[in-house]
């Protein structure tokens, strides 16, 4: 019981900090950024992308190991949602992860880089996505979704 207590914190507060680095991306983001911001920028999405396998990590232990049977999860189509969501906004991150990458160096920090207004939409998107996995989760711990 404690172990699970654990694990479901442990979850709960990678959630925040996958979400927060999302979010704070979003506020950092500027039509026009310096090589310097934009490495900040990829700071934050390395925290993110941490924290995302640390959510995934945590996130099949509590199914498969620890707390309640595989089965309330895997008999529900909700969990399945939630677990494409999550895929979802995984690959919408490819993008705007590469382009930090690609444009933090460069011979002088403080050049202007122009980001693509496609960035901004991704990010957001994503926001929109990661907002409804709690809802997900929420629907799924009353049992709504369980087709067993």
């Amino acid at each position: 019981m404690t172990l699970e207590i654990l694990f479901r914190y442990l979850h709960f507060l990678s959630i925040l900090v996958m979400f927060s680095s999302v979010v704070s991306e979003h506020l950092l983001l500027k039509p026009r950024m310096t090589r310097s911001e934009i490495q900040r920028l990829s700071v934050l999405d390395a925290v993110y992308g941490i924290s995302a396998l640390i959510l995934v990590g945590i996130g099949l232990t509590l199914w498969f190991g620890v707390g309640k049977p595989a089965a309330f999860y895997t008999k529900n189509w909700i969990f399945h949602l939630k677990v494409g969501l999550f895929i979802v906004v995984a690959i919408l991150s490819i993008y705007p992860t590469v382009f930090f990458l690609r444009n933090r160096k460069g011979n002088n920090p403080a050049e202007l880089v122009d980001v693509p207004k496609s960035i901004v939409w991704l990010i957001r998107l994503e926001l929109l996505l990661l907002a409804l996995i709690p809802l997900c989760a929420a629907l799924m711990a009353k049992g709504i979704g369980y087709f067993g």
